[in-house]
């Protein structure tokens, strides 16, 4: 095996796990950059970073999900290749994603051996299947007081029960590597204890562990060492016995000056959208807030903590059960996109290809679909007067296109990102929702992006936009609402708008420049 030092703070450790010298882009993202990454046998190890720090990348490289441009991953002191499943339980490596990976129609016990079910004279041995999973699932039910149906179809339970079904699923590979991706995202108190309880049980029999999580109690609740990852490379790994909640966040977010401002602020209008105890499937939970004419709002934290929920719940694309959503001081009743744009929102959606676009046809007909109904006359169009539409929004927002008829699907990622706000522009719109809005866009086209909202805001449009880019935030935004399961924890503006405060809210975190008068992080309550 090789040595490895905790960054000087926990001496010298066998490592039964090395990543090094990982690299990884994708496109023109650099996700990870020279990355380390080690730990050793019987320990559990977090994996830490802010949003876009690549340690989510870092693990599905470990687990070959996903291939390193490149570096090595060594095993035991040998160079190992991971290029998928076979060869990750080969190892001895079983992981638990964000994204659940069960089959829906399955039953408990079916998932959880899938791939490797028991057999009988050459046929599936449903009884020892059956068998296996209750066992497996054993320690749940002990600790919760309640037993999960191993006969259950998987689409029928609840999401924490999902997640205890994937863990289990993974449990049955008996690994001698568990990673936890945000494994307790989804349950409650009690089923994180009986998680922490069975964590605890594995390493003391060996196994090792590496948790990713953004709740940093649980991370310090649990885990002997932490390793940060920062603009996809390696800060520190520490002790975390002898390190604190402020020395953390310190590694996480570096030494950073606030970026230039691209918006510059404006005297606040009148409140265009205003949205009040809004409830939204299991997700939202009393969400209220108000954004003004010319301000842009900005939805911060840690990535999946509702952000893209909320823009598609008043949007009218996600099912709300409560809450009230008034535009320009009247109340909207919005229970599907067409009232929510008749009312004066739009949405530029995260996936444009599945949501924004109609990618078999022309830049065109993408451009002027959404407006038809302010340009037809006697349910009529003039062929003319659309042409006229679809260039000036092209011109406007300098769309790199042959002509306008080229289909969509042929222009840059970029380009195809113009076309998806441009569309709306022709509505006239009082309140633009952006989710994510320059993910996967070069530098130029971002900063053109911007300009776009700088002009919206100067014709008192309200724009929410959430970013999974901190310093995108920093540079657009009057203020962010920071979210965290759901609920808005934190509202940062003026001097309190800065990196550092950023990621101490969106991980319950009180940075000492916010809040604590003390100069300590603390958590948030």
């Amino acid at each position: 095996m090789s040595r490895i030092t905790a960054a000087g703070r926990g001496g010298i450790l066998l490592a039964y796990i090395e990543a090094l010298g990982i690299h990884k882009r994708f496109g023109g993202v650099v996700a990870l950059n020279g990355a380390n990454f080690a730990c050793a046998p019987g320990e559990v190890h977090a994996l830490l970073g802010a949003n876009g720090s690549g340690k989510s990348t870092l693990a599905k490289i470990i687990t070959g999900v996903v291939a390193p441009d490149a570096g090595e991953i060594r095993v035991d002191g040998q160079t190992v290749t991971v290029s998928g499943p076979a060869d990750m339980y080969r190892l001895g490596i079983a992981s638990v994603y964000q994204e659940l990976s069960l089959i829906p129609q399955l039953s408990v016990a079916e998932n959880i051996l899938l791939g490797h079910e028991a057999t009988r004279a050459c046929l599936i041995d449903n009884r020892a299947i059956w068998a296996q999973a209750a066992r497996l699932l054993e320690h749940f039910s002990r600790s919760l007081g309640r037993s999960l149906p191993i006969h259950a179809v998987v689409e029928e339970l609840s999401p924490a029960e999902q997640q205890l079904v994937e863990i289990a699923k993974a449990l049955s590979r008996s690994p001698r590597l568990l990673i936890l991706d945000e494994a307790t995202a989804s349950l409650h108190s009690r089923e994180v204890e009986a998680l922490f309880e069975l964590v605890r049980g594995l390493k003391d029999k060996g196994c090792t562990v590496i948790f990713i999580s953004h709740r940093m109690e649980e991370v310090f609740r649990l885990c002997d060492r932490a390793t940060v990852l920062r603009n996809g490379q390696t800060v520190a790994t520490v002790d975390l016995k002898t390190t604190s909640p402020d020395e953390l966040l310190q590694l996480m977010v570096g030494e950073t000056e606030r970026p230039e401002r691209v918006h510059k602020e404006v005297s606040p209008g009148r409140v265009v959208l205003k949205v009040e105890k809004l409830r939204a499937g299991r997700v939202l939970r009393e969400v209220s807030f108000t954004v003004r004419a010319g301000e842009v709002v900005g939805l911060g934290g840690l990535q999946g903590q509702g952000q893209s929920e909320l823009l598609k719940a008043v949007f009218g694309a996600y099912p709300l059960e409560s809450g009230l959503i008034e535009i320009e001081g009247r109340r909207a009743r919005i229970r599907r996109p067409a009232d929510a744009i008749r009312a004066g929102v739009v949405l530029v959606p995260g996936n444009r290809a599945h949501e924004g676009l109609c990618l078999p046809r022309s830049t065109f007909e993408n451009t002027t679909l959404p407006s038809l109904e302010h340009r037809s006359r006697c349910g009529l169009l003039s062929a003319s007067r659309e042409r006229r539409a679809a260039n000036e929004v092209i011109q406007r927002l300098e769309v790199k296109v042959a002509d306008i008829y080229q289909p969509v699907s042929t222009l840059s990622g970029g380009n195809q990102q113009k076309v998806v706000i441009g569309k709306w522009l022709l509505n006239n719109p009082k309140v633009l929702l952006m989710d994510d809005p320059t993910k996967g866009v070069d530098v130029r086209t971002r900063l053109e992006l911007y300009r776009v909202i700088k002009e919206l805001c100067s014709r008192d449009v309200g724009v929410l936009i959430n970013s999974t880019d901190n310093a995108e935030l920093l540079a657009v935004c009057d203020r962010v609402l920071v979210l965290y399961e759901g609920q808005i924890v934190d509202e940062l503006t003026g001097d309190d708008l800065n990196e550092a405060n950023l990621v101490a809210a969106g991980l319950r975190m009180t940075a000492s420049a916010h809040n604590s008068t003390r100069g300590e992080t603390t958590w948030g309550e």
